[in-house]
């Protein structure tokens, strides 16, 4: 059995608690969905905008409940799979490291930088080995069609940047912040990684519509991050990250054409078929389910 993806779009969000009741879903429905990679988040809300199909998953779960090690990403993004999802995009809040990067602002993330220590990586592992290409990190044909959602939506948006991931829960020293600025990286947060190489795993899509919420802890003459500020600065721009979402769905084209990443697996795996682990190949059901059949 090698499923191909559907032409049709059914577009997965990745956002704020919050965000789906403003989706203003049309036949919106809230389901439970079991992973074998643990509990999710919380249940998705699936629905429609128009003829296109949206699932959204609140990463930090409902009343923002689980602090970014703690979110459990694989589950997240099995979950979306096992949806019928075909794109995932992420809306999240950032730190700028430049000037230029202002809070209010929106950037398509192009490119991670990952700090993380604590989070479960990767799909694979001992008895089932697979290694994708991570080089372009996100998909150039989703975040160009995201920034013109964002425009629309009255979003002043960057159409580039890198994203450092860093543990946290804690925000930054002014030392790693300095640190981060010489690593050429311009925004900060705490939740990119590793749900965009899950993703990539799952032979998803991925774009990141990053909110600017502060100026981290760069700036000498100034406090550091404080949340008070961060959460006002956030209010302010769900409006338009709800608003790039619809206008997302608007225009997207009818038919969707693939992309390389829907078949990232192809050449990844590389334990020999009589070697392979069948209790983690059967917890791939959903994540390969184009490579895996029956006989495995």
């Amino acid at each position: 059995m090698r499923a191909e993806k559907s032409t049709f779009w059914h577009i997965g969000v990745i956002g704020g608690s919050g965000l789906a009741a403003g989706l203003a879903l049309e036949d919106a429905q809230e389901i439970e969905v079991a992973s074998p990679f643990g509990a999710p988040s919380g249940p998705v809300t699936t629905g429609r905008i128009g003829d296109v199909r949206l699932t959204f998953l609140a990463r930090h779960g409902k009343g923002h409940a689980i602090p970014p090690s703690e979110v459990n990403y694989r589950a997240n993004i099995d979950v979306l799979k096992r949806c019928g999802v075909t794109d995932v995009i992420s809306l999240s809040a950032i730190g700028s490291l430049c000037e230029e990067m202002a809070p209010g602002h929106m950037v398509l993330v192009d490119q991670f930088i990952d700090r993380t220590t604590r989070r479960e990586n990767s799909f694979f592992g001992a008895g089932l080995v697979a290694h994708v290409s991570l080089a372009d990190p996100t998909c150039e044909r989703l975040r160009a069609m995201l920034g013109e959602a964002a425009s629309l939506a009255g979003g002043h948006v960057h159409g580039s940047g890198t994203y450092v991931c860093i543990e946290g829960p804690q925000f930054s020293t002014r030392a790693e912040s300095w640190m981060y600025q010489g690593w050429g990286a311009q925004v900060i947060g705490m939740t990119a990684m590793p749900e965009a190489r899950l993703a990539r795993e799952a032979e998803l899509p991925y774009a990141m519509l990053g909110m600017v919420t502060d100026y981290d802890c760069w700036r000498e003459d100034e406090a550091g991050v404080e949340v008070s500020h961060v959460l006002k600065v956030m209010q302010r721009n769900a409006d338009v990250a709800r608003w790039s979402v619809r206008e997302l769905a608007r225009h997207l084209p009818a038919r969707r054409e693939p992309v390389p990443i829907d078949t990232a697996l192809e050449h990844a795996l590389m334990t020999a078929h009589e070697q392979r682990d069948t209790r983690r190949v059967r917890m791939l059901d959903a994540v390969a389910c184009r490579l895996f059949g029956e006989r495995d």
